[in-house]
């Protein structure tokens, strides 16, 4: 049991690491590092707990179960609807931020090995196109490239933080405007999205309530250092306007502190790990929407319908991309609104009826975590109104 729940630490800690790395010390650049770090800390804490309804959801019915029949048998046909329709669109954004964020770096990467500038409008087919393919052939196709990419990801990343360090000017972390931290929500909270995996954690650790719980607590502390780290050598070393410029014109946070370091190595160290940190993740996700699209619509697993769920996969995130100048982000917003519901509002419906729930506290803290979820959702559509605006407005025009 030991090593499954070493195993179990690691696929959760996986799960959770990924491209919102790329983007949170953006977004929460404007409120600066001690307020983003209790923005954090509460995010963490929010969707440990959802993660814990999210467990008890799944060890109260029995068999194999994923989230849209754990909805179907906790909740009814409602909730089957809605975690089928959110899930969906969930997976949708996060393709569209992963390619959006990684079309610059094919851009740029073409550039410099072959002094030849693509079209802008090109980048984007450039992931479906070059990892399509591993997504055709399923698990085994993407289990053997992951290995590889991941190995290049945990590289850069020790690069970076075995030699940013004496960049960081700590005057950089002592800027605060918690108001400002309202805009990084739902880009943050979509850094925690690990509960997809769960169920199969439940079956792979045999139902065990104890293990799973130290399993998930220990998961997804991890993440928690990785983040604070990332947030220490992005906020100290990159000043606020070069973030600010970041967030405007829709780039990662390598993109910035690649300028500012002004050196070689550590620029092209930073490139990659966002290019992988992208990667890593797009596989995953893109993976996860080829075989939900197909079960889901039924499509037969022939070779014309594995090329009828590739396009289906990626077609609709290319039209977002096309349609949206800063997509990075915007795809992030929209997925932490559809975190919010997958994640935080329907875990705490599915244990509403279970009997551990019916008493007062723990009543209450379900309400409580459903109007969070219903916060989130409302942040984010304030967010894409422009209504939050004003209160990184003197950013904006310091960095113009």
């Amino acid at each position: 049991m030991k090593n499954q729940m070493l195993g179990g630490i690691l696929l959760i800690a996986g799960t959770t690491l990924g491209v919102g790395m790329l983007a949170f010390p953006v977004v929460t650049a404007f409120g600066g590092f001690i307020p983003s770090t209790f923005l954090l800390m509460a995010i963490w804490l929010v969707m440990f707990i959802s993660a814990i309804f999210f467990l008890d959801a799944n060890l109260s019915v029995k068999g194999e179960n994923n989230m849209v029949s754990m909805a179907e048998k906790t909740i009814g046909t409602w909730g089957k609807l809605l975690a089928w329709i959110v899930y969906l669109l969930l997976l949708y954004s996060l393709t569209a931020a992963y390619i959006a964020g990684c079309s610059p770096l094919i851009v740029e990467a073409i550039h410099t090995a072959t002094g030849y500038s693509i079209p802008e409008w090109l980048a984007p087919f450039a992931l479906p196109v070059v990892f399509g393919g591993f997504i055709y052939f399923g698990t085994g196709g993407v289990d053997r490239v992951n290995r590889l990419l991941m190995f290049c990801l945990v590289l850069a990343y020790i690069l970076l933080v075995c030699f940013v360090p004496t960049h960081v000017n700590f005057e950089h972390l002592l800027h605060a405007d918690a108001p400002a931290m309202l805009i990084a929500i739902p880009v943050v909270i979509t850094s925690f999205g690990y509960h997809i995996i769960i169920p199969s954690l439940s079956n792979y650790m045999k139902r065990d309530r104890k293990t799973l719980r130290k399993t998930i607590l220990i998961g997804s502390m991890i993440p928690v250092v990785v983040y604070l780290l990332w947030q220490t050598l992005i906020l100290g070393t990159v000043p606020l306007p070069l973030l600010t410029k970041a967030y405007v014109l829709g780039d990662s946070a390598t993109t910035p502190l690649a300028q500012v370091l002004q050196n070689s190595w550590i620029g092209l160290a930073a490139k990659l790990f966002a290019f992988f940190a992208i990667v890593t993740s797009f596989i995953g996700v893109t993976l996860s929407l080829s075989d939900f699209l197909t079960d889901g619509f039924k499509i037969k697993k022939s070779w014309e319908g594995r090329l009828l769920a590739i396009f289906l996969t990626f077609i609709p995130p290319l039209f977002f991309v096309f349609t949206y100048q800063r997509g990075f982000y915007i795809a992030l917003q929209y997925a932490g609104a559809f975190v919010a519901i997958l994640l935080v509002f329907l875990p705490a419906a599915m244990v509403w009826k279970l009997k551990k729930y019916q008493t007062g506290p723990r009543r209450l803290l379900l309400i409580v975590m459903m109007v969070i979820a219903a916060l989130v959702v409302y942040f984010d559509v304030l967010e894409e109104r422009g209504n939050f605006k004003p209160l990184i407005s003197k950013y904006l025009e310091k960095a113009k």
